[in-house]
């Protein structure tokens, strides 16, 4: 079993790398916010593997963290949850979030990811929410301050464009974090900005 590549990045695809390692090349499948942390086509890399056998295929999916592999593995041990639909979970929220989401049982934030219905997040919540002790030193959310609301109307304003909801965050969080103004058409421009960088 692969648990481990590093190598040079040949390829950048959503949700989907190709790494050189010593000749040969490694397809691996990703979540988005581990393809958000790698550099360039040609930037060594290195990635934590889970190898999934099946009878008719062998694939790597790849991760950039112990947490997002963890979640990874917890995932496609819940009954209906396949690797593709744990990936698909892990691009539509943050890792810690989705740690938080489960052991808060919010349901409705759940269902905000891309592909999980009420009762996939249902399910996700009462066969993980004991399972996930280890990882519950995540830090707790913030308390909601002024300008939430403005986050949460360019977060919509994103996803009406088509951005994906992980990129979308981590572009508006990182323009909330310095920004002079909280104004709407302030914020939604500069996460525009981040988002084509």
């Amino acid at each position: 079993m692969i648990a481990r590549l590093s190598g040079t990045l040949v390829a950048k695809h959503v949700q989907r790398l190709v790494i050189d390692v010593g000749g040969v090349g490694y397809d691996v499948v990703v979540p988005l916010s581990t393809v958000y942390t790698l550099g360039d086509p040609g930037a060594r890399v290195t990635l934590r593997i889970h190898t999934h056998v099946r009878e008719d295929a062998l694939q790597l999916y790849g991760f950039g963290t112990e947490l997002e592999q963890s979640l990874f593995e917890r995932l496609i041990n819940v009954s209906g949850i396949g690797p593709r639909v744990a990936i698909a979970v892990l691009s539509g929220i943050e890792p810690p979030e989705l740690v938080r989401a489960i052991g808060q049982s919010d349901v409705a934030r759940l269902t905000r990811i891309p592909g999980v219905g009420r009762k996939t997040a249902e399910r996700l919540v009462v066969e993980l929410r004991d399972r996930l002790p280890e990882l519950a030193g995540v830090e707790p959310k913030a308390a909601e301050v002024p300008g939430d609301e403005v986050r949460d109307d360019v977060l919509s304003a994103l996803a009406n464009l088509g951005y994906q909801r992980a990129a979308a965050e981590k572009a508006v969080d990182t323009v909330l974090a310095k920004a002079e103004s909280r104004e709407f058409e302030s914020v939604l421009r500069e996460s525009l900005r981040v988002l084509a960088g």
